[in-house]
Formats: C-alpha cells, sequence, structure tokens
C-alpha cells in the first residue's frame, strides 16, 4: 500500500457526492465494490482491488499507526516581516535556506501577530493568549494595578515550556532571546536555557561574539548533547534582525557579511514620503498637540534610520545582512539534524514576533497596527504534512496564538483551555469527521 500512494494511485477517488476519498487510509467498507463506485479514475482500479484483497490486520494497521513523538524545532527571529524572503517576492534579500524550507513545506502568506510588541507578542506565544487575557503589557513589570506592577500573570506551569516538559515528556530547551525581562520558570521548566538579549557584539568566554553566531552555537550545544532517548523541543529565538536601540549604527552584522548586497539597490517604498506622514492621524504627532516632551517613537526611529535615502540603503542592506545571517544558522540546525538522522522526525516552524516598518508611512519599527508591523512570515514543515500541500502557500489567516496549540497538538498534548488558537496542522493535513469522511483542509472553515 505504500509502495502504490508514492506512485499516486491514491488521488482520484470520489464518494457519490464528490468529495475526495483518501483510498490509502480509508476502510475498503468505505470504498465499495467496483460496481458501486460512482466516479473513479479507472488507473487506480486494480489497485484498489488489491488494496481490497491484501488488507493488513486491524492489529498490524494499529501497529503501523503508531508514530514516534515528534521533534519540534521553532525558528524565531525578531523584527523580521513577511516579505523578508525570497520565497515572499523579494528580489533583493538571500534566504536560499528559508526558501527550500518554504519549499518543502507550507509558507503561510497571511499570518499575523495579535500584538505587534516583542514581549507581548513572546508572551502570546508562551501562553496561546491574547493580551487581554495574559495581561503582559509592560516589558519587566506586566500591568499595573492601584500602582502595583502585577509582573508575570499567567501560571508558570502553562506555558508551553513547562506542558512540553512536564506533560509532553520532551527534553526542552531555549536558545536566544526570551523577551520578557523576568522569570516564568525558565529552569525548572526547561532542561536547557540561555538568554541573550539586546547585544549584536559582546566579549565572553574570552572572544568575541555576533549575536547570530551565538545563538546558533547555543542551539548546537542542545541538540549535540540532548539525550535520544526522549524528543525534544527547541526555540531558538534569534535576536537579529531587532536593532541595537540607541546605537546609531543600529544594524551590525557580521564582519564577513559586509561584501553581501554592496552593489544592491534596496527598494524606497512608494509610502515613505513626508506627503504619507502627514496623512497618519493626528495622534501619531503628539508634540503638536501635548509639547516637545511628547514624541512618537516610530517617527523617532524613522529619523535614526531613514531620513535621507543613503541611509535608507545602509540600514536596510545591514538589515538584509543580519536576516541572510539567520537564514545560514538555520541551515547549521538542520543540517545537524539531518545528521543526527532526525530532521524527517521533526516538525520545524520559522516564524518572527513581529513585523517592521522600512519607512512605510514615515515611520521605523513597530507598533502600530499596519500589515508591515502585524504581518509576519510562517513557514512549517511537518512529517505528517499531505503530500499534495508539500511546497505550497496559504492564505488562511492565521495568528501567533495559534504557534502554541499547534506545538502542544504535535506533542500529544491537547492546548489548554485558556488558549485562544487552534491547531494549524488542521490546514494542511486530512482528518476524519464525525461520519469517518475525510476531510480536506481546504474544505474547512477556518
Amino acid at each position: 500500500a505504500a509502495a502504490w500512494k508514492q506512485q499516486n494511485l491514491f488521488f482520484d477517488a470520489f464518494d457519490a457526492n464528490f468529495r475526495l476519498l483518501d483510498l490509502y487510509n480509508a476502510p475498503v467498507s468505505q470504498i465499495g465494490p467496483a460496481t458501486t463506485r460512482p466516479i473513479i479514475n479507472n488507473r487506480t482500479l486494480n489497485a484498489l482491488e488489491k488494496r481490497k484483497t491484501t488488507q493488513i490486520s486491524k492489529k498490524d494497521k494499529d501497529s503501523n499507526q503508531k508514530q514516534k513523538p515528534l521533534n519540534v524545532l521553532l525558528l524565531y527571529a525578531d523584527d523580521w516581516r513577511f516579505d523578508t524572503l525570497g520565497a515572499a517576492g523579494n528580489a533583493v534579500v538571500k534566504t536560499p535556506i528559508l526558501d527550500q524550507l518554504a519549499r518543502e513545506g507550507v509558507r503561510f502568506t497571511e499570518n499575523c501577530v495579535t500584538t505587534s510588541i516583542c514581549w507581548i507578542s513572546r508572551a502570546t506565544l508562551y501562553t496561546g493568549m491574547y493580551l487581554a487575557r495574559h495581561k503582559f503589557e509592560m516589558l519587566a513589570t506586566g500591568r499595573t494595578v492601584n500602582d502595583k506592577p502585577m509582573g508575570w500573570e499567567p501560571l508558570t506551569n502553562e506555558t508551553i515550556y513547562a506542558l512540553m516538559k512536564h506533560q509532553a515528556g520532551y527534553h526542552v530547551g531555549h536558545a536566544g532571546k526570551l523577551g520578557l525581562r523576568l522569570d516564568i520558570g525558565n529552569r525548572q521548566n526547561t532542561d536547557y536555557f540561555v538568554n541573550e538579549d539586546g547585544w549584536h557584539y559582546k566579549k565572553m568566554f574570552g572572544r568575541v561574539w555576533h549575536i547570530t553566531e551565538k545563538n546558533t552555537h547555543d542551539a548546537m550545544q542542545f541538540l549535540k548533547s540532548r539525550p535520544r532517548t526522549k524528543p525534544f523541543f527547541l526555540n531558538v529565538a534569534y535576536f537579529a534582525t531587532h536593532a541595537v536601540d540607541g546605537n546609531p549604527a543600529q544594524y551590525l552584522p557580521m564582519k564577513d557579511s559586509m561584501k553581501m548586497y554592496t552593489n544592491d539597490t534596496v527598494p524606497i517604498p512608494a509610502t515613505a514620503t513626508d506627503e504619507a506622514w502627514k496623512k497618519m492621524p493626528y495622534f501619531f504627532r503628539p508634540y503638536k498637540y501635548f509639547g516637545p516632551y511628547y514624541k512618537n517613537e516610530g517617527r523617532t526611529r524613522w529619523k535614526w534610520r531613514y531620513d535621507t535615502q543613503d541611509k535608507h540603503q545602509t540600514m536596510m542592506k545591514n538589515y538584509y545582512r543580519m536576516a541572510t545571517e539567520v537564514d545560514t544558522s538555520v541551515g547549521t540546525l538542520l543540517k545537524e539534524l539531518e545528521e543526527q538522522g532526525v530532521l524527517n522526525n521533526t516538525l520545524v516552524i520559522f516564524t518572527t514576533d513581529n513585523g517592521n516598518f522600512h519607512a512605510e508611512h514615515g515611520l521605523a519599527d513597530k507598533w502600530y497596527p499596519h500589515q508591515e508591523s502585524i504581518k509576519v512570515p510562517l513557514i512549517i514543515k511537518d512529517p505528517r504534512m499531505d503530500p499534495e500541500y508539500v511546497g505550497t502557500t496559504n492564505d488562511d489567516f492565521t495568528l501567533n496564538i495559534d504557534l502554541a496549540p499547534t506545538i502542544l497538538k504535535a506533542a500529544g498534548l491537547e492546548p489548554l483551555s485558556t488558549m485562544m488558537g487552534r491547531d494549524m496542522s488542521d490546514l494542511y493535513r486530512k482528518e476524519k469527521n464525525a461520519e469517518g469522511r475525510y476531510l480536506h483542509a481546504r474544505e474547512r472553515r477556518y
């Protein structure tokens, strides 16, 4: 049966209501005898009869359906918007590894974050909740009630780290930016934890590191030292392509990357004009109404990065260099998994915490609910993916609240009732409904 499936013999049969049947998994009783099949491709007829007469026993079938637990590798970059990918049509940036990952999985074209702020978006990742429920409004302090900072309010034993470690029995690691500046059970809920945030170059352990180099090193340490008897979950939380706030250079790539993009010209966005800025609502210019101390941070950072065309070219090329460095790092990690023989049993997810204005509307950075700010890349490569979805794009409206349920379901756990998203694997896998019919993801209302 597996050989027939590989020969594409099981994708042309429909039931009486013109609904596509999964002829590999559907019971013979559902397929029925040849005389009653209303629609079927002739090239599958002989294979179906053979499938019917050689059906494996229920015991063997149940045994074959028991799969090894999936490993989960989350590649989580920073301040990286949806179109900073070659696969998304960007003609300048070089991301060959991520482009290949998209060809081997599904790229979601309408994926957004619910709140485009680093710590809020990360709290959503860890909890599967909107800001309204997790309430982590401000970095390090959370919300304030009666002049008292509330800190981290969700239960620390209900984050994806805690659930994957203590409920699913995974070996759990975090390498990179946690992004909260407080403890959410970091050590007790992980087996490996390294938090690096806020720098591009730093001297440590007798040498100078670049942040992406350090992120890669830490992730490799986890992968090489992990026990082979347990599945793993690793969040590689790259600090790139986040700028170093307050540094005039903003983006500081590795020295070897500086030879890239030297002869390229990065297009200036159509809305990167003073006219577009002046069309923004009045509250984008609080200084005009409340005095000079009330500044728009997005406009301030626009002046740091994009207020001249030469500066715009310099900043964007360095931004793209850092993106390419992350792409190279992803390739290193995937190669390690391949050499360990576990890549084909690993759910790989690439996404980011928020987007970024590249001078559109006269702004820089994120925060506001424009597409440039809230729309982020999402690529999923899943060993369970049905072949017809491999290498495709999906334009369903997905959100970062869907990440936690997707990860937990891959590990065999049901999402908590407090989680507000849905398992995205429903969009690229077939599923039985109550009548036993196999539904295609495209038939579902997401």
